[in-house]
């Protein structure tokens, strides 16, 4: 019989990613109200310190794969490892990260496992009869899905980072450790990683940002991203971006927020013409402070924002940048 909540945490060079800790916090919030343990699985090389923090979050067991072999993700061969363990211990739910990894691996887990998948979810819950409820935003943002599970299991689910707080740490918290030998018949993968490359000297990741500045159709042009650029430097944040601007190729992807980009939660959002579609809100609405700079006084970005400015953006931003910078030296 399936039991049990497990979680795959992420790392990056053997230090837990923020997204762990968001997971273990969701699994944290299911497990109270099925009275359920929490198991996460953690592959990687180096992995003892790792996994002993994973207790300190909140995990009750952890499962670890520590091998050379699995310093880099490979979605063919994480999937066989995490596909194997899930047959040999059948949890009843199973969560990951709607990030670039858990994009890869778990679509392809649920298709070895021929069970479903809840992706991209903003919200989970659980039914007194152990079924998983999620939720999540389509066409575009403007319905919101509620996505359940008949028969098959596990329940399999990733969750938009920073739609959950992160789990506390308690040092005083225990549990058991499992290491097993890595199958080296699962462990072999088509893929051959060269090089992992960087988001080069001096970028910021959108979603782990304290500040964002963001620019959408407002700018009028793409030369005009540098008043953002500018602004962002000076208060040491990141550049984010609306979808009508990524659309009209002003800014690459990366830098979108919103449904169909990145979730963010800063301590700070200055959103600078963009007018707030419902696409764009709920992808920055839990942000700390808002911030909004638009000239359209009835801009639906002012029903979130918690200090609006009405007027020209090309004399507020560098008005802004220029009294950061004298403030900030």
């Amino acid at each position: 019989m399936a039991q049990g909540i497990w979680i795959f945490a992420q790392h990056k060079t053997g230090s837990l990613s923020n997204v762990t800790y968001e997971l273990l916090a969701a699994a944290k919030k299911l497990a109270e109200a099925k009275s359920s343990e929490i198991s996460a699985v953690l592959f990687g090389a180096g992995m003892d310190d790792a996994a002993a923090d994973l207790f300190k979050y909140g995990a009750d067991k952890v499962i670890y794969y520590d091998s050379p072999e699995l310093e880099q993700f490979r979605d063919d061969a994480y999937a066989n490892l995490l596909a194997d363990l899930v047959k040999k211990h059948e949890p009843e739910i199973l969560l990951g990260s709607a990030t670039f990894y858990g994009k890869a691996l778990f679509p392809r887990l649920a298709a070895l496992l021929e069970t479903g998948l809840a992706a991209d979810c903003n919200g989970l819950a659980v039914r007194e009869d152990g079924t998983l409820v999620a939720t999540k935003p389509a066409f575009g943002g403007n319905v919101w899905l509620t996505v359940t599970f008949s028969e098959q299991r596990p329940q399999i689910a990733t969750l938009r980072p920073k739609v959950m707080p992160e789990a506390e740490k308690d040092d005083s918290r225990s549990g058991e450790a499992e290491k097993p030998e890595v199958p080296s018949d699962l462990v072999q993968s088509k893929i051959n990683v060269k090089e992992n490359v960087g988001g080069g000297e001096g970028s910021i990741n959108l979603t782990e940002a304290d500040i964002i500045v963001a620019g959408g159709r407002g700018l009028k042009a793409p030369e005009n991203f540098k008043l953002i650029e500018e602004l962002a430097g000076a208060l040491n944040g990141a550049v984010g971006a609306s979808r009508a601007v990524v659309d009209a190729d002003w800014i690459e992807y990366s830098h979108q927020v919103g449904q169909t980009g990145k979730t963010v939660n800063p301590k700070l959002y200055i959103a600078c013409g963009i007018s707030g579609a419902i696409q764009h809100l709920v992808g920055m609405q839990s942000s700390g402070t808002i911030v909004a700079v638009n000239r359209d006084k009835d801009a639906p970005i002012f029903k979130v924002a918690n200090y609006g400015i009405v007027g020209d953006l090309f004399e507020i931003v560098p008005a802004l940048t220029e009294k950061f910078r004298a403030e900030l030296k």
